[in-house]
């Protein structure tokens, strides 16, 4: 919250959003909350700056899976990170741009998504857009709610964001499968 109130709040968020999208496990929607309730007349500078870096950061975690795979393996072992790196690969196999697309906007960990891509060569210009309407479409949501909704609603917000991005990904799970039923 300190850092969130700091002069210099933008380019903490800007680190911290490029940061959690290859290596960092700290979400920037907790920085991204406190600075849209401080300030509201800047809430989609702040999506914008938030959304651009991140999807820069996860160039950097795609480059680092594209070319240091074998340096970082034991770190995603280490911290827990494995399986969900071998679910990614699965994922990338099936519905590649959808897989950076959902894991941009949901809780599932996208700098396992951003190293995956980059380990499995996922095609760069799929990669980037996919990230860039999911983690847009996830911080522009985040500020518009906390610019509407203020104070009260970004405790309600910060206590139910990992329920909204699960619900989101049923959603987009359901609809997979009722196409694929249909088709």
């Amino acid at each position: 919250m300190s850092w969130a109130r700091h002069r210099q709040a933008p380019w903490y968020l800007a680190g911290l959003s490029f940061a959690e999208s290859s290596f960092f496990p700290i979400p920037p929607d907790v920085m991204l909350a406190p600075m849209v309730l401080g300030r509201p007349h800047n809430a989609w500078t702040y999506a914008t700056l938030t959304t651009l870096t991140s999807v820069l950061g996860g160039a950097f975690g795609y480059l680092l899976g594209l070319y240091l795979f074998e340096a970082i393996e034991p770190s995603l072992h280490r911290f827990g990170y494995w399986d969900d790196f071998q679910l990614a690969g699965h994922w990338f196999d099936r519905w590649g741009f959808w897989v950076i697309f959902l894991a941009g906007f949901t809780p599932i960990p996208y700098k396992v998504f951003t190293i995956a891509a980059g380990t499995l060569h996922m095609a760069m210009l799929p990669f980037l857009l996919g990230s860039l309407v999911g983690r847009g479409g996830r911080f522009f949501l985040v500020a518009g709610l906390i610019r509407l909704g203020g104070e009260r609603l970004e405790g309600r917000l910060r206590a139910n964001i990992d329920r909204l991005g699960w619900t989101t990904l049923a959603v987009a799970v359901a609809a997979y499968l009722l196409y694929r039923a249909q088709g």
